[in-house]
């Protein structure tokens, strides 16, 4: 996957998403534009996967826990060539296997069904450590949103994963600030959150969360015996410039003018 344009791949995802949102009539695309460039690097240059075989025994596995911005996933499968992008179209459909928060079922390439934030860690870990046990060496990817690091569940994860030395485990939190209707800061403080991940004995790494070579550089760290997280600082709706930073984006979906005016800035 190296010779990818990642920034093309994540521009497309953009499109996609927007494209995919004003027609089922759903939202999130504030979330989902926050990590296209985190999914451009994972699936451009980062995970081994093979779109001819979804299930592929020696596959990176990969968990979107922040499910809501399903879209993304989609659109980054589609053009990653698991399924033809005409059926990203059927998004929020009725009878159609593409969901609003994303779900595996009859969708090649998604793993696990995500929706009720906090989940895609743990299960991250048990995938990371059955891996372990079985002494295979593939690489298990989670990416996270930082709201949900206020669920309990997420810190008994990290405790876990340090505990297992899980080096095979890569998570990358979405840490574009926002959640829901305010701020993370405002929600439930999460800073110093460095530091706090590197106390419970991982390897941090913190990075512009659209800078993709910041992004691959830090991806690919591994320190034996250690799992790896990436704090991933973005912006919420980046790249279009009236969604960036908004909260009413979480939620919006970007019809008429709206919809225009965002497929203009990203160049469509």
């Amino acid at each position: 996957m190296n010779n990818i344009d990642t920034v093309e791949l994540a521009r497309k995802i953009r499109v996609h998403a927007i494209k995919m949102t004003n027609r089922g009539g759903s939202s999130h695309i504030g979330s989902v534009l926050s990590i296209s460039d985190i999914l451009a690097v994972i699936y451009g240059c980062v995970m081994n996967y093979n779109p001819s075989d979804p299930k592929w025994d020696n596959r990176d596995r990969f968990i979107l826990s922040k499910g809501h911005a399903g879209a993304g996933v989609y659109a980054a499968l589609a053009e990653s060539g698991f399924f033809p992008t005409s059926e990203l179209l059927k998004h929020c459909q009725n009878g159609s296997v593409f969901s609003g928060h994303i779900s595996h079922k009859g969708v090649p390439g998604v793993e696990f069904s995500t929706g009720s934030l906090g989940h895609g860690l743990p299960v991250c870990c048990g995938m990371a450590y059955a891996a372990k046990i079985d002494d295979k060496n593939h690489r298990v990817v989670c990416l996270m949103s930082d709201g949900e690091l206020g669920e309990g569940s997420n810190w008994e994860a990290i405790m876990f994963a340090a505990h297992h030395s899980l080096d095979n485990l890569i998570v990358i939190i979405d840490r574009n600030r926002l959640q829901s209707m305010k701020g993370t800061e405002e929600t439930l403080r999460l800073e110093p959150l460095s530091e706090k991940i590197s106390s419970f004995g991982w390897s941090v790494e913190e990075v512009n969360g659209h800078d993709h070579d910041e992004l691959k550089i830090a991806i690919n760290m591994k320190i034996p015996r250690k799992p790896l997280m990436v704090i991933a600082n973005t912006t919420k709706g980046k790249g279009v410039s009236y969604m960036e930073n908004s909260v009413e984006w979480h939620y919006r979906t970007p019809l008429d003018s709206n919809f225009k005016r965002a497929l203009l800035e990203l160049g469509e």
